[in-house]
């Protein structure tokens, strides 16, 4: 940053030899333009940003702000040359008012009178407030005036408001210096997101951006009450803060606000007075600026209106000042918060000062000097020791004697004289005595350079010179012109050439063109020139013009046209396009002759051509037009002797170029016969460049020879095209499977009686179960031979094979389905052999099934033994046996067997299953024992007439006695059946009764061994109705009623009782309450007018009782003076016949995605809902599911294909009649004829899926 200067300058403006100072002067500082820069942290929590010239200041106190020096010229003060300080401005900017207000010196500061803007006040240090305001001189966070004095009282019209604010903030006091804070609080149970809330200041100062030191606003959040809590805090509050504030609450559609009011109370301020107060400008521009302004210190003490003292601690602004050096004043002045600096220094140039004595120097060089722009200045420094040497240095390198620096000695000083001040002499010098060493710096203005004379308009036509002149105040100055804004080029390729004569300049344009037109101007540092060119177009002159042409294709084409000028380029244009030269094309343009050249025309060279001058409005045209013979290009088919091979069955669509122009008449021949355009299967179709021959479904008649004749102007042609039908082979005969196993067969087949003129490739296989429509393919790779061997198959279930023929051609229709065979497997062996019980003459088995069952299923098991020591085995039973016990009878008691089972199904017999030990035929006792199933340890309850069928099992050898005993009598077998064996015991009751209640005792005894067991059997029936019912009172609307239990509970606890009341007008029963516990209730809500009976049921666990004991008297509810007429109404017959209200809509589907059509219907009683596809209905097809509900017909298709495309159709049945109504489904996404066959599909359906695609193509 460059250092204060002094300037040399008389009033007149001349420059004058510049003079050191006498030593009652001091140096003053330069004017000083301040500019803000609040940190990227201040912007992002949305204080106002102030500009700031990019660079970086250095930390000195908590807020970074940088100066920049901004010089100007300044009378004359107290008689001497010196350079008047400036003011301290700050970038202002508005936020309703887009571009940037600086204040300085650069104008006047202007009154507050509502057209001006209005002076500055800055709080710092430690406020992060907004340094630029436009309210009161002392506003620190506002932007403009929030409410007029006038306007206090007045009411604020206010939106209307809902109920947003539970809690809103309260108008307060509060004393000048103090705290304060608001507080508005917002319910949030029924909001999903934070709400919005805004603080004004009077009627529209936002308060969000003028948050820092004095103004914090804040918000919590309580979770358990789900509150918003929005707090405003003004913090050492300054008399202007007073006034009316505003909060706002939004969320979506709601709104909310409230008013408040801020009293601020003055207080008693101290006596002390603050440097940094004091020196606050008070009369900028005036010869008084920067003494101590008294009368502001008094206004302070009598009206209050002071800045309150920081809370930064007590600094000797003084000391630091005398101690800093030059260059850092105006950062200090901001770090503490003074404004009015230039006073400040001059302050400081009247108090004495206690300067240190130089050793070598009486007098220093002062710190800054200024000089004019070829001026002479004069550097003085006296030394202290005459004898001591001393050097002069520029920006550090030694200065030399010359006829530009001349060192003069006068006594003690020491003289250095510049002349001829020039920008190069703008720097830092410096002078050594001895070891001491003192600095300034030295700053060299430049005066402006003025035009003198401005440059004037030009008209002119194209190919004209331009020359603009102009005339500067100083020879030899730099100028820059400018066209439209934009500085002019003036390189060696340029157009435009630039001189200079003296004070002239000049800029010349040799040959002006159109483009040349604009205004220009010529900029210099003292003003600015400008004037408009307008360059204008000779007049057009066609001496001539360009000619129709018929021109033979290939033949050359040549256009020529004559105008005037002849320099004027142009353009020629074919159809409107834009022609551009070529290898075949080419375009001649000398002087006044134009010329366009084609070396062979082309078909796409004919149409209309215009040639337009570059820059005229006017244009020359001509039409050229070609003719060319017709011709046949059968060569581009690729087709060995022009010879068309295609498959019977196939659509072939045979299109040939054709070339002619005119455009020739085709004809289609074959032998005799035309082919006509209206053909229906065999039609021909040209157009354009080609013609076409389009077989539908080509059959074998259609081979044979194709003629094709062609007609224009030009002449005829001919060719000819051979096609040949193809077939696929015949279906071969219908397989044999001679061999079937578990889960493969064995199949053979004979080869096809016709190929279809082309060799067998291979076959393909097909299987499907019997019971299903759907075949897999087993191969997809041909095979050879005529035999294969199918695996995979799941057992058990019966299947069917076919063979399909491909040669060359394609795949021909399947052959007949093979007889149906079933793949069978034996079981495995049974699992979990073991003796169940031994006697002497008998051996019992028992067993599982086996693990593996298979398809073919489970007959039954054989058993056989065989003496231990000898491999012979005996069947034990001739017949299979479904059960898995068996017992062995007729052994030989003391001997030992070995016992072994199989399993036996359709397949044959399983591996058999081996006792692993033998066994000893010997029979063993062993003690009865009855084991009791858990539901018979609790009593037993059935209802009458229920069976009742007990099994009790108990062990015991041999086989044990069984009794009954009901309470100490024997069990009547007429009464209860029992039935025992060997294991357990049933007892069986058919219809039970309420006499079979009671406790059953069971007795098992082997031999001397004995067990018990006691079974407890309830029979319950539904309780009789209560004894009694009587009305106990009647009060109002209430019935009070009171009854006995019944005499018969049906052999169980009577759980409740239901209570019904009647009109007697109707009769009709209503229940009132059920399962009630007690004997007496009170009905509420009756009819008035009404008379009643009422009924009470009881309850158990078997229900209601059949009947019921009604109330022998009724009770009337009374109300006097008050009659009831009940209107009769007639029954409203809903019946109708079907009717659809919403009815089908023609819907396109992609195939592989489930597809729904829906209509709806309405009908009384219920319709029928019939589907239907083609007019056939659909029934029983897993691929569809409907829906009915509420009058709504859904129809699901389940991943269509295309062959499900067709028409749907939805009819609707009742009584009354029938409705029907069909919609057109279409399948998008088709599959070719491999992919159908690749995934499974018949053959019979891809034929039927392939003729309707050609069908929906020929509609289309």
């Amino acid at each position: 940053m460059p250092e204060p200067t002094k300037k040399d300058e008389t009033p007149n403006g001349q420059p004058e030899e510049s003079v050191a100072p006498d030593s009652n002067g001091a140096p003053t500082l330069p004017e000083i333009s301040l500019e803000v820069s609040p940190p990227p942290e201040s912007v992002a929590e949305g204080k106002e940003p102030v500009e700031t010239d990019g660079k970086k200041p250095e930390p000195i106190g908590p807020e970074p702000i940088q100066a920049v020096v901004a010089q100007e010229q300044n009378p004359v003060e107290n008689g001497s040359n010196q350079r008047e300080p400036s003011r301290v401005g700050v970038n202002e900017q508005a936020e309703s008012s887009g571009p940037a207000v600086k204040e300085g010196t650069s104008s006047p500061p202007p009154a507050e009178d509502g057209n001006t803007v209005k002076k500055l006040s800055i709080d710092l240090p430690n406020d992060s407030a907004p340094v630029a305001t436009t309210g009161r001189k002392d506003s620190v966070w506002s932007l403009g005036e929030g409410q007029a004095p006038e306007d206090v009282d007045k009411p604020i019209d206010n939106p209307p408001l809902s109920t947003l604010l539970i809690e809103r903030p309260q108008s307060g006091t509060v004393t000048v210096g103090g705290d304060i804070t608001f507080a508005a609080k917002v319910e949030a149970k029924d909001l999903l997101r934070k709400p919005t809330v805004k603080w004004f200041k009077g009627k529209w100062m936002d308060l969000a951006s003028k948050t820092g030191k004095h103004l914090q606003l804040k918000e919590t959040f309580e979770r358990q009450t789900k509150i918003h809590t929005f707090e405003m805090h003004i913090i050492k509050a300054k008399d202007n803060y007073a006034g009316n504030y505003r909060c706002e609450v939004t969320y979506k559609d709601k709104f909310d606000s409230c008013s408040f009011d801020l009293e601020v109370k003055e207080v008693e301020s101290s006596q002390a007075i603050d440097i940094r107060s004091a020196f606050k400008r008070s009369s900028e521009g005036q010869e008084d600026a920067g003494e101590l302004d008294f009368s502001g210190l008094l206004k302070h003490r009598n009206q209050r209106e002071h800045k309150q003292q920081d809370d930064t601690p007590e600094v000797d602004v003084w000391e630091i000042l005398k101690n800093a050096r030059p260059d850092q004043y105006e950062k200090i002045a901001f770090m503490y918060g003074i404004t009015d600096l230039r006073g400040l220094l001059k302050r400081m140039k009247k108090m004495p000062k206690e300067e240190k004595k130089s050793a070598a120097f009486a007098k220093k060089l002062d710190p800054a000097y200024q000089v004019d722009k070829g001026g002479k200045i004069r550097l003085i420094v006296e030394l202290a020791d005459p004898t001591v040497d001393l050097k002069w240095y520029k920006n550090g390198q030694e200065i030399r004697p010359t006829p530009k620096y001349i060192f003069e000695h006068k006594g003690t000083q020491r003289i250095m004289v510049i002349n001829n001040c020039s920008s190069n002499d703008d720097a830092a010098y410096s002078v050594v005595a001895g070891e001491e060493k003192c600095t300034t710096e030295l700053f060299v203005k430049e005066l402006p350079i003025k035009i003198v004379k401005g440059i004037e308009p030009v008209k002119t036509t194209v190919n004209e010179r331009i020359e603009l002149e102009c005339e500067v105040s100083e020879e030899g100055a730099q100028v820059k012109w400018m066209k439209n804004g934009v500085e002019v080029p003036t390189g060696v390729r340029s157009r435009y050439r630039v001189k200079c004569e003296g004070n002239k300049h000049y800029l010349v344009i040799d040959d002006a063109s159109k483009e040349d037109t604009g205004t220009y101007s010529v900029m210099a540092s003292g003003g600015t020139s400008e004037a408009h060119v307008q360059v204008d177009l000779k007049p057009l002159k066609v001496f001539q013009d360009l000619q129709d042409m018929t021109v033979m294709l290939g033949q050359p084409i040549k256009l020529h046209c004559e105008i005037f000028p002849g320099n004027v380029p142009g353009r020629w244009y074919r159809n409107g396009q834009l022609i551009q030269p070529s290898d075949r094309l080419n375009i001649i343009h000398r002087a006044k002759i134009h010329r366009l050249e084609i070396e062979t025309s082309s078909l796409h060279d004919a149409g209309d051509y215009t040639f337009v001058p570059e820059g005229y409005s006017q244009s020359l045209s001509a039409k050229i037009h070609i003719i060319d013979p017709p011709r046949v290009h059968l060569e581009s088919l690729n087709f060995p002797d022009n010879t068309v091979t295609v498959v019977a069955g196939n659509k072939l669509r045979l299109e040939i170029p054709i070339s002619g122009e005119p455009a020739p008449r085709v004809v289609w021949m074959k032998g005799e016969r035309v082919i006509l355009d209206s053909g229906h299967r065999v039609h021909a179709e040209t157009y354009g460049d080609q013609t076409s021959l389009t077989i539908e479904v080509t059959e074998r008649e259609d081979t044979g020879n194709y003629k094709i004749v062609l007609q224009n102007e030009a002449g005829e042609a001919t060719a000819s095209v051979k096609i040949k039908v193809v077939d696929i082979p015949d279906p071969p005969e219908a397989p044999l499977v001679p061999v079937v196993g578990g889960d493969w067969c064995s199949m053979t087949w004979e080869p096809p009686k016709y190929d279809g003129g082309s060799p067998i490739l291979g076959y393909f296989i097909e299987r499907k179960k019997k019971q299903s429509s759907r075949w897999m393919r087993l191969n997809f790779d041909l095979i050879k031979e005529t035999s294969f061997e199918p695996k995979k198959m799941i057992e058990g279930v019966p299947y069917e094979v076919r063979i399909f023929a491909v040669n060359a051609i394609g795949v021909s229709k399947p052959s007949e389905p093979s007889k149906a065979f079933t793949p069978l497997a034996v079981t495995s062996e049974p699992t979990m052999l073991v003796v169940d019980d031994v006697t002497d003459t008998t051996v019992t088995v028992k067993w599982r099934p086996p693990e593996t069952i298979g398809a073919a299923g489970l007959d039954g098991y054989l058993v056989e033994y065989c003496i231990e020591g000898t491999n012979d085995w005996v069947l034990s039973n001739k017949e299979v046996t479904e059960k898995t016990k068996y017992t062995i009878t007729g052994l030989t008691p003391g001997c030992k067997i070995l016992v072994r089972v199989k399993a036996i199904n359709k397949a044959g017999a399983s591996a058999p299953r081996t006792l692993q030990h033998s066994v000893l035929v010997k029979e063993v006792v062993e003690p009865p024992k009855i084991r009791v199933p858990r539901h018979l340890k609790q009593t037993y309850t059935r209802k009458v007439g229920e069976t009742v069928n007990l099994v009790v099992p108990f062990q015991g050898k041999p086989r044990p006695k069984v009794t009954w005993i009901k309470e100490g009598n024997p069990v009547e077998p007429s009464h209860v059946s029992i039935r025992n064996t060997d294991c357990d015991s049933i007892i069986f009751i058919r219809k039970a009764d309420r006499n079979h209640s009671g406790k059953y005792e069971m007795t098992v005894q082997v031999e001397n061994h004995v067990d018990t067991a006691i079974i407890d059997i309830q029979i319950v029936d539904l309780p009789g109705p209560p004894q009694c019912v009587t009305i106990e009172d009647v009060w109002g609307e209430n019935v009070a009623l009171v009854w006995t239990p019944p005499k018969d509970s049906g052999n169980a606890p009577i759980t409740g009782y239901t209570i019904q009341k009647a009109d007697k007008k109707t009769m009709e029963w209503f229940t009132c309450i059920e399962h009630y516990h007690r004997t007496c209730i009170t009905i509420t809500e009756l009819v008035v007018g009404n008379e009643y009976f009422f009924r009470v049921f009881s309850e158990n666990m078997c229900g209601l009782s059949e009947l019921a004991t009604q109330t022998k008297k009724s009770a009337l509810i009374v109300k006097e003076g008050l009659q009831m007429k009940i209107p009769e109404y007639s029954d409203h017959d809903f019946k109708e016949p079907p009717k659809f209200t919403q009815p089908l809509i023609n819907t396109f589907a992609v195939a592989g995605y489930n597809a729904t059509l829906n209509c709806s219907v309405r009908a009384n009683p219920r319709p029928k809902v019939i589907w239907m596809k083609n007019k056939i209905t659909i029934f029983e097809d897993p691929r569809y599911r409907m829906f009915s509900n509420q009058g709504v017909c859904t129809l699901e298709i389940r991943k269509p294909s295309p062959y499900d495309g067709g028409m749907y159709t939805c009819k609707a049945i009742n009584d009354l009649g029938e409705a029907q109504v069909e919609c057109k489904l279409e399948v998008k996404g088709g599959f070719t004829f491999f992919e159908l066959m690749q995934r499974g599909v018949p053959l019979h359906l891809i034929d039927k899926y392939m003729n309707e695609s050609k069908i929906v193509e020929q509609d289309k």
